[in-house]
């Protein structure tokens, strides 16, 4: 039996079945994501969706989906499902499915009377590419199968409606056609791996509808596109492959590259692999450069996510190849000490304060993972020191090194740190000024450097830089420590200092360096602890603080409310576990174990062998947002390792 299934009675009940979403992505920064009964219900659902550069290096929706209606005795059985208004859901295929499984890759199973197919599919790794697999395992009297294209050739953020504009033709291709519904776009190629009869009928499918969409206050209804329909025999025991790519495929080939890829992949077969496959997905190599989707499946690449979920990714899985990559990829997008948090090369925005910080900590894990400070010092010194001379002189939006060695960062109107859900032009989370875990960073990043330039023999540096940790040390523990509410502050500006309970306060407990005492690391993490853990994530604010918001849900302007005023988050445990087990150490593995083996059940309840972006802060803590996220993976891996290495 495998790792992750679900059996008919779970697939039939759309309540439950249409919560559960599985992604799929390949190296190429293609995806395929749909729920697990293979009805869409978000605008980001699709068979195959790749970054379109022709257009805006955007993802594009290319083929929407591909209904499949078996034939036998002129009787028609429709095996897919839609949503249309009025709670519709049409067809009703979902009732012909009997199981759902995961190995090394998705196989659903359908039974139409005495007819059983199953259905598999798998992303080609480094290609534009989706090849689907129908296998007719049982079947007593002849059998036709018919496959319907449903296409949407749009952003993933838009919708499609019909329109006397989209180029309704096609061309035969071998086993296939191809088709390019708009100007600029590539062509859609969709081809088997025997002949088929293509039937050309065109018309538009109207009103299919998308209810995560409407849930969260966007438009949810569009048309696509259906050019005609392919229609072939199937012989019980035989296999057909189908290509939907962005390149004409060999159909004679489509078998051969099915069983290489399936062969190359990883079985699902336990919590563990199941997070590893999912550390694989977040990975982007285009033009020698190697990007972290920083979630599925409305997320690019973000630096401060990038860094965040680096080490996690990579040095715990063995892949430290690509961890250098990563980082050279980034290095060569800085400017001005700033890395872009988000945007594309042509337009980024260069709006985080904390990406720098996390480049200097990504960097330290490499380094206490293979005792390798002469190679980072050579190989990225020279960024470093870039860095922490932008930020001790000043950069943009007021970063900069005070008098008191704490770095200031802000301006009216803009959110610099992780906190930064802007609603109607403002912050929702302000932190103007000085930032507990930015300036816990910053003495993390110098005492890093000097540690590196002692052994490089950096002296310049070392006499520039040498007196600054013992003045952040004590400028710190004045400006945020406060020992008769027992806690940090989250920021301080000239106006007044912020002592909500919020989980920023961990970051500066967790670093290697002692910016603070034993003691008030004790305190803080208690605090934390008591008001912000939860089984998924510490809440961004205390469930005391008149400001929590319990559950995440609502249009943007709600959801963002909610979104770092309770909202919990996966990543934040990183922090909290590596901050507890240094603590505590060994006395602090069981705690861990609970955290870790807490998550286990997630795997089948929202992103399907993976972790996803945030929890609402009250229980049952049901999961939201991004259904997998990239540093929600990594903390999970980190926690693993974190038990691992103390068990020894």
């Amino acid at each position: 039996m495998s790792y992750l299934k679900f059996d008919k009675t779970q697939l039939v009940n759309l309540e439950y079945s249409l919560t559960k979403e599985i992604v799929r992505s390949n190296r190429a920064g293609s995806y395929s994501h749909t729920t697990i009964v293979n009805c869409n219900t978000r605008k980001y659902h699709g068979l195959l969706v790749c970054p379109i550069e022709e257009i805006d290096g955007e993802k594009h929706v290319m083929l929407s989906s591909l209904d499949l209606t078996v034939i036998q005795h002129d009787a028609e059985f429709n095996l897919a499902i839609h949503k249309y208004p009025g709670d519709v859901y049409y067809p009703t295929g979902h009732k012909y499915i009997r199981d759902f499984e995961i190995g090394k890759v998705a196989l659903t199973r359908y039974r139409v009377g005495g007819v059983v197919i199953t259905r598999e599919s798998i992303l080609v790794e480094k290609e534009e590419q989706l090849i689907l697999k129908y296998t007719l395992e049982e079947a007593h009297s002849p059998t036709t199968l018919r496959f319907k294209p449903f296409l949407a050739f749009r952003n993933i953020h838009s919708l499609s409606k019909a329109n006397m504009y989209a180029n309704t033709r096609v061309e035969n291709v071998a086993n296939g056609i191809k088709s390019r519904l708009y100007n600029g776009y590539p062509a859609l190629y969709i081809q088997f791996s025997k002949k088929v009869e293509f039937i050309p009928a065109p018309d538009w499918n109207y009103n299919i509808e998308y209810p995560e969409e409407q849930a969260r206050g966007y438009d949810y209804s569009e048309d696509l596109f259906v050019p005609g329909y392919f229609e072939m025999h199937i012989k019980k025991g035989e296999s057909i492959y189908i290509s939907a790519s962005l390149h004409e495929a060999q159909p004679a080939s489509l078998s051969k590259i099915y069983a290489k890829e399936v062969n190359s992949r990883e079985e699902r077969n336990s919590f563990h692999s199941c997070l590893k496959n999912a550390a694989k997905q977040f990975f982007v190599k285009k033009d020698k450069k190697t990007e972290i989707t920083a979630g599925f499946p409305w997320f690019g690449t973000w630096g401060r996510d990038t860094f965040i979920s680096l080490p996690g990714l990579t040095l715990f899985t063995d892949d430290e190849k690509i961890f250098k990559s990563v980082v050279d990829t980034m290095v060569d997008r800085m400017k001005n000490g700033l890395f872009p948090n988000m945007g594309s090369d042509s337009n980024p925005a260069f709006n985080s304060v904390d990406a720098p910080m996390w480049f200097f900590w990504a960097l330290q894990q490499y380094v206490n993972r293979h005792n390798s400070a002469a190679e980072i010092w050579e190989r990225y010194g020279k960024t470093m020191k870039t860095i922490l001379e932008a930020y001790r002189t000043g950069i943009s939006y007021n970063i900069r090194m005070h008098e008191n060695g704490l770095i200031w960062a802000g301006e009216h109107g803009h959110a610099l740190t992780w906190m930064d859900a802007v609603v109607a032009g403002k912050p929702v989370t302000p932190r103007m000024g000085y930032d507990v875990e930015i300036n816990a960073l910053w003495y993390n990043a110098i005492c890093f450097c000097l540690d590196l330039a002692k052994l490089g023999k950096d002296t310049r540096f070392i006499n520039t830089y040498k007196h600054l940790p013992e003045l952040i040390e004590k400028s710190f523990l004045e400006t945020f420590w406060n020992e008769e509410k027992g806690y940090l502050a989250d920021y301080v500006d000239n106006e007044h200092t912020c002592w909500q309970v919020r989980p920023n306060q961990i970051i500066a407990a967790s670093i290697d360096y002692n910016l603070i005492p034993d003691d008030i690391k004790q305190k803080v993490i208690e605090v934390v602890k008591n008001e912000l853990l939860t089984p998924y994530g510490l809440r961004t604010l205390s469930p005391n603080d008149e400001h929590y918001e319990p559950v995440y849900e609502g249009d943007q302007p709600a959801r963002d409310k909610a979104y770092h005023n309770g909202t919990v988050w996966p990543w934040l445990l990183q922090p909290f576990c590596i901050a507890y087990i240094k603590l505590y150490k060994k006395s602090g593995v069981p705690l861990l174990k609970r955290i870790y083996e807490g998550f286990e059940p997630i795997l089948t309840e929202y992103g399907v062998g993976t972790i996803g972006e945030i929890f609402d802060g009250n229980p049952p803590h049901k999961p939201r947002g991004a259904v997998s996220q990239a540093w929600s993976v990594a903390a999970l891996i980190t926690i693993e390792q974190l038990i691992n290495d103390y068990d020894k």
